[in-house]
């Protein structure tokens, strides 16, 4: 191989090669002289089996795309740095937040949400805003949106949902013309009442992705290296401000509007940049929080307050680079809420929980098993991976000869763990349980707030307009009846501006409503109060404490127990684990050369 170049040497030196310094070939490297030349059975004949670079060039042209994404499918990316501006090492232990000036590289790609690939930029939908930091410690995945809420907080409403955000079965039509679908989930799942606020809002359609906000959404915890932890809420905030785009106005744009904003910004300097920041809770204060407030920190669709619970400044990246192809650099990226570092863990909110396995899953079926090889998604740590995965497609850095077992022969190095899981989660205690939320009048305190104190009178005209020309394309008025008894419980002005809006009478309210979705906890009658009519024994799943952290909740003596001088998970010497140097254990690994 002395004096050869591979193909895939260097990755990053082949998409920055123009043009100009590369030499035509087929897929193995032969060179040719024209890419329209085809082998044929004299000037008038057919063509020949054998022409290796015409049928080179159909076949793969014939498999050049991938699935597309179920969900975010149309988005647009771009990469960058980050830096921490304020150490966190007090509450995580983390090394990207153990210092200020700390930095790392990152991707991050922005999208809609429910649209397909070729879907316009300024429909009226939640924007995704995913960040993947390259740190030295492995990659971390934030899965963001640019709301702080969602939909949902039932874990298998989720396809549900997704569903009624794409074409109908039958007419293959989408909202612009049927919307039935969308507003039929939405009057049966009233938790998602404070989302739709939100996207029937001007937050519904931001100006590009450089002017809007990014919000984990989820719960996470951080864990400091005394093993405390505290509950988190992640923001991004956009030194940019925010923009909207009104409904009629956003008729006058490009459907690639966002995508040529965010490039054509890049090209020209302008970089846009976003603020880190984070709520933090004690376990105690979430369990008070459920007790006194009826906030649930594992119910994705509440927010935190921020009076209680204050931001905190941690760092800010900037997106400094376009991708040199889009393919390569934005279709195929993979995010994952999964993939964590130290000191960031994942809290018992069911839709995350539920989150951790799907993202994964997706990116195997649609990209491959190996898809973490991929240069856009692979690691930048400053030591040799190793693992005992190898093989299946594409795989491309498998490992060379390195045992594909736990070796005693060649042994691998390992790192001793830094949380103690026990501590971080093992304060759980229960039976096995069905669970299905259920509708309550505190689910509809936040989206009142919203109404009354931060909307302002041109605000709210506009978030009537947008709701009540979304029904029009309703064909069931059932439907809308139910919606707007949805709205009342909010506020009784909502109602019947959507009443005097759409032409139709709405329901005084849910408390005689049945939902094939919630548990009505509202209801007035108890035939109304089940999901979908559910009854029997060992039928119903509605709780008392909707999944809340209840007082108790969280055993003190779990939380008091800390890692020094303890075993790590119970384990004493198994691997090396409570251990500083067992079976090739070492408790800091030698950097790559």
């Amino acid at each position: 191989m002395s004096g050869s170049v591979s193909a895939f040497k260097d990755y990053d030196n082949d998409r920055q090669t123009p043009s100009q310094k590369a030499l035509y070939t087929t897929s193995n490297g032969a060179p040719m002289p024209h890419p329209y030349e085809a082998q044929r059975v004299g000037e008038n004949g057919p063509l020949l089996l054998q022409d290796f670079h015409l049928i080179d060039l159909i076949s793969h042209f014939d498999r050049e795309r991938i699935p597309e994404r179920v969900v975010h499918a149309k988005g647009s990316g771009a990469h960058g740095v980050y830096k921490t501006t304020h150490a966190l090492d007090d509450l995580c232990l983390a090394d990207i937040f153990s210092a200020e000036g700390k930095e790392c590289p990152i991707s991050v790609r922005f999208s809609t949400v429910g649209g397909e690939s070729g879907s316009p930029d300024l429909a009226r939908d939640p924007r995704g805003f995913s960040v993947k930091f390259k740190t030295q410690e492995g990659t971390w995945d934030m899965v963001a949106n640019n709301t702080p809420v969602f939909f949902l907080r039932d874990p298998a409403k989720f396809p549900h949902f997704i569903h009624t955000q794409k074409r109908h079965p039958q007419t293959h039509l989408n909202h612009g013309d049927d919307s039935t679908m969308f507003w039929d989930y939405l009057s049966q799942n009233p938790e998602s009442i404070h989302q739709v606020m939100i996207l029937m809002g001007d937050r519904g359609i931001p100006d590009g992705y450089r002017f809007m906000h990014g919000y984990m959404g989820h719960t996470m915890k951080l864990v400091n290296k005394k093993g405390e932890w505290v509950y988190a809420q992640f923001h991004m905030k956009s030194k940019q401000g925010t923009k909207f785009i009104t409904q009629e106005d956003s008729a006058n744009y490009s459907p690639d509007y966002s995508q040529k904003d965010l490039f054509d910004a890049i090209e020209r300097g302008d970089y846009p940049s976003w603020t880190l920041e984070v709520q933090t809770m004690t376990a105690k204060e979430a369990e008070d929080l459920w007790a006194t407030q009826k906030i649930n920190v594992f119910d994705l669709t509440h927010i935190w307050p921020h009076k209680q619970f204050p931001l905190r400044p941690i760092g800010e990246f900037t997106l400094n680079e376009n991708p040199k192809n889009y393919f390569a650099e934005v279709e195929q990226i993979a995010f994952n809420p999964s993939h964590l570092v130290p000191g960031v863990e994942p809290s018992a909110d069911p839709v995350l929980q539920s989150r951790l396995f799907s993202y994964a899953d997706t990116h195997r079926h649609r990209i491959g098993v190996n898809y973490q090889q991929l240069p856009v998604n692979a690691p930048l740590v400053p030591y040799h991976m190793a693992n005992f995965q190898r093989d299946g497609q594409m795989a491309f850095y498998n490992q060379g000869s390195r045992p594909n077992y736990l070796s005693s022969i060649e042994p691998i190095q390992f790192r001793v763990r830094t949380i103690d899981l026990d501590r971080a989660h093992g304060h759980f205690i229960g039976e096995c349980i069905t669970f299905l939320s259920e509708i309550r009048p505190e689910d509809f305190n936040a989206p009142r707030a919203l109404w009354e104190k931060v909307y302002d009178e041109g605000a709210k005209d506009r978030m009537i307009k947008n709701i009540s020309g979304h029904m029009a394309n309703c064909t069931d008025k059932e439907i809308i009846k139910r919606q707007i008894a949805i709205f009342r419980e909010v506020s009784d002005d909502i109602a019947t501006r959507l009443e005097k809006a759409t032409g139709v009478k709405g329901y005084d309210g849910i408390t005689n409503l049945r939902f094939n979705g919630t548990h009505n906890g509202m209801a007035k009658d108890p035939q109304f109060k089940n999901a979908n009519g559910m009854s029997g024994k060992n039928v119903s799943s509605e709780r008392h404490e909707n999944g809340a952290p209840i007082r108790g909740t969280h055993s003190e003596k779990l939380m008091r127990t800390g890692l020094e001088g303890k075993q790590l998970n119970g384990n004493k010497g198994v691997n090396g684990h409570g251990q500083s140097n067992g079976n090739g254990i070492a408790s800091k690994l030698p950097l790559v050369a």
